[in-house]
């Protein structure tokens, strides 16, 4: 017997929740060639946000039900280019046997778009104000950053809003489950309504960002460049598109 069983105050591990950003890839069919090929094009996009990626295949808008999914394959191409299948999302009964299979983990189908959105107030698309932003995100307090987030340093508020009062280096990664405002240039990742909350938004003084995402929407530097690039901004999400509209100055 251990010293650890004998006093029976000392476990091997832990489990507690985590709050994790995850990618979900949205398959509408599978073809080997196509697939890896707009693979390739997205990584070379950034690749700096898709290496070691856990990644979640959402078969919610899947057109080939008729047809049985290779999750081997699906897994393969993606671990070639360092990219990790977890878990899939949604899916018949055939698909997720297959899926457990394959050692993946089964998530229910969500049915965010779905659902009417009774709690939130209706939304101006244009006319909103920054003001008028942050009063959407409810009571929960927002977490404040006064210093610089360096290059390789990852902020993340779980909960609420994330203010930070200097810039966000490139390399650097900010992550809320609502707003994101940045009182400077914003050169790093920024991701906002990690949880899926797509009203939330980014603000920034100077739009510098290798990338900016809303509920798993993203816009990488090269798309973002030709709207607002190093100009004060909000970035908003309207039918599944990011926009970048001027942040008006008092």
């Amino acid at each position: 017997m251990t010293d650890s069983a004998a006093t029976g105050t000392q476990h091997c591990f832990q489990l507690k929740g985590a709050n994790v950003a995850m990618t979900a890839l949205e398959l509408h069919f599978f073809d080997t060639e196509a697939f890896e090929d707009t693979l390739r094009d997205k990584i070379r996009q950034a690749p700096g946000f898709f290496r070691d990626i856990p990644l979640i295949l959402a078969l919610e808008k899947y057109e080939g039900l008729t047809t049985e999914l290779d999750f081997f394959q699906i897994i393969g191409i993606c671990r070639r280019h360092s990219i990790h299948v977890v878990a899939i999302r949604g899916g018949n009964d055939d698909q997720r046997r297959l899926a457990r299979n394959a050692s993946l983990a089964l998530l229910p189908a969500t049915t965010q778009r779905e659902q009417p959105a009774a709690t939130e107030a209706p939304e101006e698309p244009a006319a909103a104000s920054a003001d008028e932003a942050t009063v959407t995100t409810g009571p929960v307090a927002a977490k404040i950053i006064n210093q610089t987030v360096r290059s390789g340093q990852q902020v993340y508020a779980p909960e609420g809003d994330l203010v930070i009062l200097a810039p966000v280096q490139a390399g650097a990664e900010v992550l809320a489950a609502g707003n994101i405002h940045v009182y400077g240039p914003l050169r790093g990742r920024a991701l906002a309504g990690v949880h899926g909350q797509e009203s939330a938004r980014v603000f920034c003084q100077s739009l510098e960002a290798e990338l900016v995402s809303i509920a798993g929407h993203y816009k990488i530097s090269e798309d973002l460049q030709d709207h607002g690039w190093k100009t004060a901004v909000q970035i908003q999400l309207r039918d599944d598109l990011l926009v970048v509209t001027p942040l008006e100055k008092a």
